[in-house]
Parts: structure tokens; C-alpha cells; sequence
């Protein structure tokens, strides 16, 4: 079954922004739009039955959808309206898709993203890639001379999914890859005598993290030859450093663990803070 870019819409400006983002993204790849919106029957509404609030509903995704068409006419689109909760509908549309879109309301520069619950839960509970959109995105963002930058921590492995979706996303728009890796003193009592005699054969800290980076990046260039890269590594806070690289972003990819808890998934403090300030779009990509 082909895979799709799918955008989930409620007929907010931060959704319809999403949606438009998502119809780019889908013609860079050659992928179909698949556009899901859920909705609730509302009994309130006495007057209305079911299948004229289920009309109402499918009118109003419909246009946005032709509007998006009209300005890729070769884009091929899909409109799925299902009843159910938001989060449960849009996490199964996530494990389907190539990428889930959705909006995150967006307060300025000082309150950044507020993400609200709902985007929270789906980001949490998606098997599959997230990107969440502010309201005001435009196309402009995308142009040249910004980067794809994706945050790297840990081992090769920690990181792939991470990297491999940042290296796709580059290659599709013809940017450059920014790989952060940050990285802290340790505390005394993390050193082992294994830790030290790697730090030692590589010649401290800093050359250690920079080796991690590129080794970890290693796979990725060879797969992509195209795509430019550009390795970033530095000394401090990883929320600090990645939001600072943000600001000349038209795409943050940062990565979660995908493992659940007893109340359920969990974002991770480091993509929690680039989902709430970070003002570019932010990819959230889980991992195991």
C-alpha cells in the first residue's frame, strides 16, 4: 500500500496551515495527501441529525482540500471525516502515513508553541512521525539557505530514525542538514575505566562527541550523497542549543522514545521544549 503524507484538519488557521505544509511536502515527494479530520456527533444540535452534521463536516474539509489542490494541480488528494476522539483517530491515521501534519497554536516568540492537549497526546501516542505546524507558516520559510536541523544524541542507533527522516525531508527540498549533537561534563562518578580509555583514545571530550556525531551521520551521507551537511557540536543545554538553532530552521527533527508508561507515551523534555518555543515547524520522530 503506498504510504501518504496525511494532514489532520478542524478547521482552525494553525490546521489549515498544516494542511498547506503537508500538500508541499507531498508534492516534493510524489506521495497522495491523505486529510483526516475527526469529528463528534453533536446532540445539541436537535435539528440535525447525524448524517447533516456528518455533511456539514465533509463540505467545509472538502474546500480547504480543493484549495490546497488548486494550487498543486498535480497533487492527488484524499478526504477521510471520522467519528471518534481526536487523539485515537489521528494516532491510527500515524501508523499508516509517511508523516502525520497538524497545527499547534502559536503566541509569538516568548510563549512559542502551545501545543494544547490534544497535540500533545497525538505526538505521544503516533507510531510514526509527527510535524506540527504554527499558524502563519508560509512557504517563504522553506527557501534556501535554511536548514533541515535535526538534533543527535547517544549512539548510531539512538538517533537513526531521527536522522534518516531529516536526511529524506533535505533531499526532497534540496537543504542542507544541520546534525547538533550537545553534550556535558559528566560526574565524577559516571567515569569507568572503559569510558576513560575511550576518552583517552580519543582525545578528550569535545573530539569524542565529534566522532560520535560523525559516525552516527556516517550511514546517512552515503545513502544521501546530495545532501549537504553540516555538523554542530557544542557544550551545553540540548533545549538551549537546538532552539537556538531553530531560529534559522524551516525544519526541527527531534527524536522520542517510543516505549510507553502505565499513563501512557511520553514526549521527552528536550522535543517538549522545541514543541512549545521553538518557532519553525517541528518534526517529532519516535524510536525504540
Amino acid at each position: 500500500m503506498t504510504r501518504t503524507i496525511t494532514a489532520g484538519v478542524d478547521g482552525t488557521e494553525e490546521s489549515l496551515a498544516a494542511l498547506h505544509w503537508a500538500g508541499r511536502e507531498a508534492v516534493r515527494r510524489a506521495l497522495p495527501l491523505r486529510v483526516v479530520h475527526a469529528w463528534r456527533y453533536a446532540e445539541s444540535l436537535a435539528t440535525a441529525g447525524r448524517d447533516t452534521q456528518h455533511g456539514w463536516v465533509s463540505r467545509g474539509v472538502g474546500e480547504a482540500v480543493r484549495a490546497v489542490c488548486e494550487r498543486h494541480p498535480e497533487l492527488e488528494a484524499g478526504v477521510d471525516v471520522v467519528e471518534g476522539d481526536p487523539v485515537g483517530v489521528l494516532a491510527r491515521a500515524a501508523a499508516d502515513a509517511e508523516m502525520l501534519v497538524i497545527g499547534s497554536r502559536g503566541h509569538g516568540p516568548v510563549v512559542g508553541f502551545l501545543v494544547g492537549s490534544v497535540g500533545q497526546q497525538v505526538v505521544a501516542e503516533a507510531a510514526g512521525p509527527v510535524v506540527l505546524v504554527r499558524a502563519g507558516d508560509r512557504p517563504a520559510a522553506e527557501a534556501a539557505g535554511r536548514d533541515v536541523v535535526v538534533g543527535q544524541h547517544g549512539d548510531a542507533e539512538d538517533s537513526a530514525a531521527a536522522l534518516k527522516f531529516a536526511f529524506e525531508t533535505a533531499a526532497a527540498r534540496g537543504a542542507t542538514v544541520r546534525a547538533v549533537r550537545v553534550w556535558t561534563l559528566p560526574p565524577v562518578f559516571a567515569y569507568s575505566p572503559g569510558s576513560l580509555r575511550l576518552l583517552d583514545d580519543a582525545g578528550g571530550l569535545e573530539p569524542y562527541e565529534k566522532q560520535a556525531l560523525a559516525d552516527a551521520l556516517r550511514p546517512w551521507r552515503e545513502r544521501f550523497p546530495g545532501v549537504p551537511v553540516a555538523e554542530q557540536v557544542e557544550m551545553g543545554s540540548a533545549g538551549q542549543v537546538l532552539l537556538s538553532a531553530a531560529g534559522r530552521a524551516q525544519l526541527m527533527v527531534v527524536g522520542r522514545r517510543s516505549h510507553r508508561t502505565a499513563v501512557g507515551g511520553r514526549i521527552g523534555s528536550v522535543a517538549h521544549g522545541m514543541l512549545h518555543h521553538a518557532d519553525c515547524p517541528v518534526a517529532v520522530v519516535p524510536h525504540d
